[in-house]
């Protein structure tokens, strides 16, 4: 990576403009077209330094309901649980881990009761339980990775 992909790097993490030319203004301030700018996203998220790209949202602030799960699936029924589960457009995260409960997934949803809901039917499609272990304190973690792109 060069100065130019640090400092692309140090600007999306939590600067990325809300225009309808996102990339002009990143452009603007590194000294790069849009064009380039574009290419160099690309080649970094091909090259899987950038993840996953997409905003992140508060959901208690725009009043939804929120949980950690986790599940304990036989390895016979670990492929159609995982896909019931990531059917679900609230599910944000679903790792599997080594461990006597080996699914774990976050749901967000409009209310406790529609979370509720969706878990039921997970579980009676599926025949696995579901833990329900909504958050009793939220604790929020920013991590930005400095490059160094900058001054």
């Amino acid at each position: 990576m060069d100065t130019f992909d640090k400092q692309i790097l140090d600007i999306i993490q939590s600067s990325f403009p809300l225009s309808s030319r996102p990339y002009v203004a990143v452009g603007a301030q590194v000294g790069l077209t849009e064009s380039e700018v574009l290419s160099r996203v690309r080649r970094l998220k091909a090259k899987g330094v950038i993840r996953r790209m997409g905003a992140n949202f508060g959901s208690r602030q725009l009043g939804w309901s929120s949980t950690l799960c986790g599940a304990e699936v036989p390895q016979d029924k670990l492929e159609a649980f995982v896909a019931e589960v990531n059917r679900n457009e609230g599910v944000t995260h679903n790792y599997l881990r080594a461990h006597q409960f080996n699914v774990w997934f976050a749901l967000i949803a409009p209310s406790a009761e529609a979370v509720e809901a969706i878990l039921a039917t997970i579980t009676a499609k599926t025949g696995v339980p579901i833990m329900n272990l909504p958050a009793s304190t939220l604790f929020k973690i920013k991590v930005d990775f400095n490059m160094g792109g900058g001054d």
